[in-house]
């Protein structure tokens, strides 16, 4: 399968698409721009500025708003659109970079060094409340996280490690017991962000290799999306019959001239539907409340 290009080089570092009607359609982010941008129904992009020089991950919320990843913490967008940047986390050089809300309606968001020192991460998790806990440490560039539809676990990224991984979740303990899925180091290019489709498998980003993979039940690939970008950096799935892949793609590091489809959005259609709108931000669902 071959992704058509939706849109021209709009991004420096396109990431972390999302499909919600909460806010009617797709956004994603320039992440290094501090930016949100809104896919219209006439296929036009609309940037949404944040407070922040990073925004690295938007979810919607429960409220109408958003919850967002922004530099060194999180942010609140109110259904007004109004975005208001809550306490800073740290102050080392490290920076948000991507996320997912979990089955309690909290939000987790894995960090990365600015320089990709390893161990320099960590998992942060935002409860609707407004506390925050340091999940766990010991990452490098956390990227990729989906949770399952029945709430029980989540697939997850970091980078470095060339795997996608599995946690158990837990409402009281969060992501644990972390196992390997997926080992994806002899692929073209490395894991980046990820997303699942109604069956539940996972479709990751390739960064550097100009591609999407389906993976199925053991792992094992299943699918190739080829993308005329090389950075490939998430995928979401979208539409009103949630059937189209949206796909984002970088520019970071690259010369003028270089990969000129670089920055764009893609999308592809690949036979398979992505799940109903996941978590909210703030709404747990029933099987989160059992637990």
């Amino acid at each position: 399968m071959h992704a058509d290009r939706l849109t021209e080089s709009l991004c420096h570092h396109a990431e972390g698409p999302y499909w919600s009607e909460t806010w009617g359609g797709l956004r994603w982010v320039d992440m290094l721009a501090g930016d949100m941008l809104h896919l219209g129904a006439d296929g036009a992009a609309r940037r949404l500025p944040t407070p922040s020089p990073v925004v690295a991950c938007v979810r919607p919320a429960a409220d109408g708003g958003a919850v967002l990843a922004l530099e060194k913490g999180f942010g609140l967008e109110d259904a007004d659109g109004s975005i208001r940047a809550l306490p800073p986390l740290w102050d080392e050089d490290v920076r948000m970079n991507e996320g997912a809300i979990a089955p309690d309606g909290s939000f987790l968001c894995g960090s990365m060094a600015y320089d990709q020192r390893p161990g320099a991460a960590a998992m942060w998790r935002l409860m609707p409340d407004g506390t925050t806990t340091r999940q766990f440490g010991d990452l490098t560039i956390s990227n990729g996280l989906a949770f399952t539809a029945d709430g029980t676990r989540a697939f997850y990224v970091d980078t470095p490690t060339g795997w996608v991984d599995l946690f158990d979740w837990s409402g009281a303990d969060g992501l644990v017991e972390r196992r390997p899925f997926a080992d994806l180091s002899g692929e073209d290019g490395s894991p980046d962000g990820l997303c699942l489709d109604a069956e539940g498998r996972v479709w990751v980003a390739m960064f550097g290799g100009s591609q999407v993979l389906g993976l199925d039940e053991r792992g094992g690939v299943a699918e190739r999306i080829t993308v005329a970008a090389r950075q490939v950096t998430a995928c979401t799935f979208g539409g009103e019959d949630r059937g189209t892949l949206f796909i984002t793609t970088s520019r970071e590091n690259l010369a003028d001239g270089d990969d000129p489809a670089a920055g764009s959005l893609f999308s592809v259609h690949p036979g398979v539907v992505g799940p109903a709108e996941e978590n909210l931000f703030g709404d747990p669902d029933e099987t989160d409340a059992d637990d």
